[in-house]
């Protein structure tokens, strides 16, 4: 291989970082009793520590689709995530062989431990999403670029404000392992650099904004990114932006397998399709007539998923061996790995995302949820930011301003400045599950008072 290409024994480093005096150092190694005598692994304790956080708990009340669903069986950001992270330990696990195979897997390395890596990293793919999904992240990027505003952005710097203004649930969910849950303003969760660096879909700074779209580094994280990049030796393409890691692909594909199927699986469930559409979207990689027998339309649905899915992920598989080199290198030639796939996958997958998109998105009871999350959103950005202005400007608050900033529990401080007051507003109302941020705007509006 050329010398510019990433190398698995560094990629699956289990190297945890913390901040210690405003410095990244490395954290102190697990010993053999602090993962059970030895019975877990490094990347199960990553696994640990993600499902008994509270940011992971809270994801069973935050939209997948369908904001506030009265339908018990529809996913939520939970079921989702859990859901993602059993395909992408699949995934995993199948390359982890392939690699182990063909003598490509560093020494002291399982295939189980490509899979657990993996796995974590799904766990946490939608950690950092905030109320009422997409719309709830657009919604605060809404309020703070409306002109109206911009009085609380002109202390910033330009990259301060570019993070202020694009609330992006992928920084947001580094930004929670990395700095808000566990290890509070400390190094967050320390999970390995392996799972840090296959849970970063896209390993730069909003500086690319809206040029390259999403981002996955704040500027609060970008030491702690800059330190486990350097760990797992991802390539360097600019000041502050990388390669991506190998793995943080799989995490991808198990996520559009998952939501392309699943969405229309709840679709069928509340009846915005019927069962025979869910059937020809995925005509392509099953065999339908063998579900003929099964009458019971969920189950029928359930067998046909299953199987479909299965496929997908032998299918991902092996396109991620065939692009091995590519992907170590840093040059993968395409947008993601569905998008090389046999055409019974690819355009099984883009096509239930059509298919979503046409039925399910523009469905009118999701319209109007999601319009009401602009002034749900704003409701709370109005009361908290300015006040927050007021504290780290030296400007005396007024009674009510005291009250405001009363509400999130005395997190911001007089010496954090504008930029980190308002990322920590962003921390408290993006933790917010999708129920708890409608309760709030009504009862700050005064029309939650009895």
């Amino acid at each position: 291989m050329p010398e510019a290409t990433m190398h698995w024994p560094a990629l699956m480093s289990t190297r945890r970082f913390k901040l210690k005096d405003g410095c990244v150092v490395p954290a102190r190694a697990l010993a053999a009793g602090d993962s059970g005598a030895g019975l877990r692994t490094d990347f199960h304790v990553d696994h640990d520590r993600l499902v008994f956080s509270s940011a992971f708990r809270r994801l069973g009340r935050k939209t997948q689709v369908h904001p506030l669903a009265p339908n018990d069986h529809t996913h939520n950001r939970l079921t989702h995530s859990v859901e993602v992270a059993s395909v992408g330990r699949s995934l995993g696990n199948r390359v982890g062989a392939m690699l182990a195979a063909t003598s490509r897997l560093p020494a002291g390395v399982t295939p189980f431990d490509i899979g657990a890596v993996v796995q974590v990293a799904c766990l946490a793919h939608d950690i950092g999403n905030p109320p009422f999904g997409h719309t709830g992240e657009d919604a605060l990027r809404d309020w703070f670029r409306a002109p109206r505003n911009a009085t609380w952005l002109a202390p910033l710097t330009a990259e301060e404000r570019a993070d202020i203004q694009t609330y992006e649930g992928n920084a947001h969910g580094l930004r929670t392992v990395a700095s808000l849950e566990l290890y509070v303003g400390e190094g967050g969760m320390r999970l390995t650099s392996a799972a840090l660096g296959a849970l970063v879909k896209y390993p730069w700074t909003s500086d690319t904004y809206p040029a390259r779209g999403k981002f996955n580094v704040y500027r609060t994280e970008l030491a702690m990114f800059e330190a486990v990049a350097s760990e797992l030796g991802l390539l360097r393409r600019g000041d502050t932006e990388w390669a991506r890691h190998p793995l943080s692909y799989l995490m991808e594909a198990a996520d559009d397998i998952c939501y392309a199927i699943l969405d229309l699986e709840d679709a069928v469930e509340i009846g915005m399709l019927d069962v025979t559409e869910f059937e020809e979207a995925l005509g392509p990689l099953v065999e339908v007539e063998k579900a003929w027998p099964i009458t019971d339309p969920r189950q029928r649905c359930s067998a046909l998923r299953g199987s479909a899915v299965g496929k997908c992920v032998a299918e991902v598989a092996d396109r991620c061996m065939a692009f091995e080199r590519e992907l170590l290198e840093g040059c993968f030639p395409a947008r993601d790995l569905i998008e090389v796939c046999a055409p019974a996958v690819r355009d099984t997958v883009t096509g239930a995302k059509s298919l979503a998109s046409q039925r399910i998105y523009r469905h009118r009871a999701k319209l109007v949820t999601e319009i009401a999350a602009y002034p749900c959103m704003g409701a709370l950005l109005d009361i908290l930011v300015p006040a927050a202005h007021a504290l780290t400007t030296g400007r005396p608050l007024s009674t009510r301003e005291q009250l405001h900033l009363a509400l999130i529990d005395g997190r911001i401080d007089a010496t954090d400045g504008p930029y980190l007051a308002y990322m920590k507003i962003l921390d408290y109302v993006g933790a917010l599950t999708d129920n708890a941020a409608a309760a709030l705007a009504r009862e700050v509006s005064g029309l939650g008072i009895h």
